[in-house]
């Protein structure tokens, strides 16, 4: 069996398109003095949708491949918050908010749905250390009396 990329899901696929069309036709719009605030939280944030789905690609237990892909729509939502952020303040038309907001959306149900298949086939969870969990019990504190 040939192993696949994550370069061939299209949830990565989109999510790097959402990326590229972050940096090279919303923030040019941004003003200089947003270059370290907004501009630098969006373009962050932006990466690490795909970034994140990369990640979870390469563990080879499920629940891991699961909660990178967690992380990768909690960095969408970001994302999403700053283009919404960026619209209300005036530095972006209305129809590359629409065109980025529909991207994040579908992306949204694209994770949503890998999530799902990922929680099915349930790959890796025969592999020996699969059931392994780690936990750490916090210490228990003792108040001495005073004497």
């Amino acid at each position: 069996m040939v192993e696949q990329s994550f370069e061939t899901l299209k949830v990565w696929q989109m999510s790097h398109k959402l990326m590229l069309d972050v940096h090279h036709k919303l923030i040019p719009l941004l003003p200089k003095e947003e270059k370290y605030g907004i501009a630098d939280q969006v373009r962050r944030s932006s990466k690490s949708v795909g970034a994140n789905i990369a990640e979870g690609a390469g563990r080879f237990y499920y629940m891991d491949n699961v909660r990178f892909c967690y992380m990768a729509r909690g960095s969408l939502d970001e994302t999403l918050n700053h283009l919404l952020v960026i619209k209300d303040l005036g530095f972006c038309e209305n129809e590359l908010y629409e065109n980025l907001r529909a991207q994040i959306e579908e992306i949204r149900r694209l994770l949503n749905g890998y999530i799902n298949w990922l929680k099915t086939k349930k790959i890796g969870q025969n592999e020996p250390g699969a059931a392994i969990t780690v936990r750490e019990f916090p210490p228990e504190y003792f108040i001495e009396e005073a004497l």
